[in-house]
């Protein structure tokens, strides 16, 4: 059989929406865990907004759950919002609703220069670590239990 192999040093939205597509449907036949919340559209999506009095956007966060898990994807405050405990609250009430939707877990990713020991604080364990990831920093993996 002949091959052609094709070097793109761009991106491709129409080739990663088909990866994307084919790394799915792998998953849905060989997982019933990836088929059963694709099919019930069983993932909760979470979303906290902060703004400000001019109701300009501060901060926030994105989550979701499923699986008995919310995995929280984007958590971010704007410079001068820091360490007044707004983290703090956003966090606690995401693993809160999270929890009245079904999550005995969450899980969530970090870097070394980013958010680490906070997280820890509230109880997350790093689970895994890719050291060097960037070079001189480290990535986290992290979990708690919420029951």
């Amino acid at each position: 059989m002949h091959y052609n192999i094709e070097i793109l040093l761009e991106n491709s939205e129409k080739f990663s929406t088909f990866l994307h597509t084919k790394i799915k449907e792998f998953n849905n036949e060989h997982s019933l865990h990836h088929r059963e919340v694709r099919k019930n559209d069983a993932v909760q999506p979470i979303n906290i907004i902060v703004s400000d009095n001019k109701e300009q956007w501060i901060g926030g966060i994105s989550a979701e759950v499923y699986w008995d898990w919310v995995e929280i994807n984007d958590f971010w405050f704007s410079e001068e919002h820091r360490g007044k405990g707004l983290g703090g609250v956003l966090l606690d009430n995401t693993e809160k609703v999270a929890k009245e939707k079904g999550a005995k877990k969450a899980l969530l990713t970090t870097f070394e220069f980013q958010a680490r020991s906070f997280y820890e604080m509230k109880g997350y364990q790093v689970v895994g670590e890719i050291k060097d990831y960037p070079p001189g920093s480290s990535y986290y993996t992290m979990v708690k239990s919420l029951t």
